[in-house]
């Protein structure tokens, strides 16, 4: 029976920008290239990062197999090896846990590039593909003859290639896959049952919103836009200072104990509507972006959802107890990313408020089993007086008497990851050792405070 496949385009796809420059630098490690190199290729590779394919950056890829008379083809295998390892670095973030969900559906994954099949096969081995659909170079005596063996693996070249690979392969193309960043693909992409336009040059952008293809960007979550090379999360950076918010004071601990890179999973107490922001400011100051799982209704209110969603958050519906916003935190990790993420689930209300235990849910501990990504423990005093609960926005005009907010950042939290219950106890009690003394003790509330804790045209103890 026919099965699908899912055909991977390598640069400016898979890979942030183009393998050109990695691959010659590899070629002249392995003693083949030496000094030969195409006129102005130095120069299309730049632009081709910035536009993506132009027809003279392909006519001088068409050109490479002159060049390369005469190359043994073992050597060049070995570049291909030296290359592999850097070029893996190059990968976008996204495209490993992409390729894990379609060898989870059964989708054979096939990578269908230009670059010729010597150079990238190791690459595709690196990286767990099924096989490989490329130019491939001609030979005799094992050295490079100076022509093709077989089209040139290019626009319509690379559909026939990707056709009659699928023949022999019992591939359905109808059920398969493509993913391209150039419109140069659009005969591949016009052809499978599931298109996607990634990291798309202008024109095939233009032609996805026009076909309803989805667009994607593999160094940042599905459903996360860009524009000009920017993310939302971008613009928050920019506008995330403690001086541009008068109202409030921030007292932030050193930040260092969060990744400088890779994965991590934030945690932090919930005092206010103004939690979100303090982490933000405190994440930035490290220079990461975050992901926030958030409750649903956030996520559901008219336009402060669209914001939430195109910054990569994950909503989060407590009563359906599916384990679906896991997953795709799980996937934001793998990636490399940090996700935040307060246990409390909601800021306690009336004298729970005051409690100086804090009660946790599950989610994060089973994220970090199911991760192994480091738990960081956050903890948030004095968000309240700055946006308390009882209160529909936040009080700005407390320039004069600004409320302090003291943001204390912890060591990775210790856990078993076998047992959620405990390993939750375990980071609410690392985040209230981050809390000033004053959280540890019991407090009886009067009732304008407990009114505090209450949101707007509430009431009661």
């Amino acid at each position: 029976m026919p099965r699908g496949a899912a055909f991977f385009d390598l640069d400016r796809t898979l890979l942030r920008s183009a393998s050109g420059p990695v691959i010659n630098r590899a070629l002249t490690e392995a003693g083949i290239a030496g000094q030969r190199r195409l006129p102005g290729e130095g120069v299309l590779f730049r632009l081709y990062d910035l536009v993506g394919e132009t027809l003279p950056s392909m006519a001088l890829a068409r050109g490479a197999v002159l060049v390369a008379r005469g190359w043994s083809r073992e050597a060049v295998r070995e570049a291909g090896r030296l290359a592999a390892e850097r070029l893996e670095e190059q990968m976008a973030p996204y495209a490993r846990p992409l390729l894990a969900e379609h060898a989870r559906a059964g989708h054979l994954r096939v990578l269908a590039t230009t670059t010729p099949f010597d150079l990238v096969e190791p690459l595709a081995q690196r990286l767990g593909f099924d096989d490989v659909v490329a130019t491939r170079y001609a030979e005799e005596g094992g050295l490079y003859n100076g022509k093709l063996a077989g089209e040139f693996v290019w626009a319509l070249g690379k559909l026939g290639a990707v056709r009659r690979w699928s023949a022999r392969h019992d591939v359905d193309l109808g059920a398969s896959f493509a993913y391209s960043d150039s419109i140069y693909d659009v005969p591949l992409l016009s052809v499978v049952g599931h298109p996607h336009a990634v990291n798309p040059d202008p024109r095939l952008r233009a032609l996805a919103l026009l076909r309803r293809w989805p667009v994607l960007h593999l160094d940042v979550p599905p459903g996360v836009p860009k524009l000009a090379g920017m993310e939302p999360f971008d613009l928050v950076r920019l506008v995330a200072r403690p001086e541009l918010f008068p109202f409030a004071r921030f007292d932030i601990g050193p930040v260092d104990r969060i990744p400088a890179q890779g994965p991590g999973i934030v945690v932090a107490n919930h005092r206010s509507y103004f939690d979100p922001v303090a982490l933000t400011v405190a994440i930035v100051r490290r220079g990461r972006p975050a992901r926030f799982l958030g409750k649903k209704e956030v996520f559901d209110a008219p336009v402060v959802g669209q914001l939430a969603r195109a910054m990569g958050g994950i909503r989060v519906d407590r009563a359906s107890g599916s384990d679906q916003p896991l997953r795709e935190a799980a996937r934001v990790l793998e990636a490399g990313e940090l996700v935040v993420m307060l246990p409390q689930g909601t800021i306690p209300r009336g004298r729970a408020f005051f409690d100086p235990v804090l009660v946790g849910k599950t989610g994060a501990a089973r994220l970090a089993a199911m991760t192994r990504a480091p738990v960081i423990p956050v903890g948030l005093w004095g968000t309240e007086r700055v946006w308390p609960r009882s209160e529909r926005v936040p009080r700005l005009t407390a320039v004069l008497h600004p409320p302090s907010v003291r943001i204390r950042v912890g060591p990775p939290v210790r856990l078993s990851r076998k047992d959620p219950v405990a390993d939750t106890e375990a980071i609410m009690a690392a985040i209230v050792r981050l809390l000033p003394a004053e959280a540890r003790r019991r407090h009886q509330p009067s009732a304008a405070e407990l009114a505090l804790t209450l949101p707007p045209g509430r009431s009661g103890g």
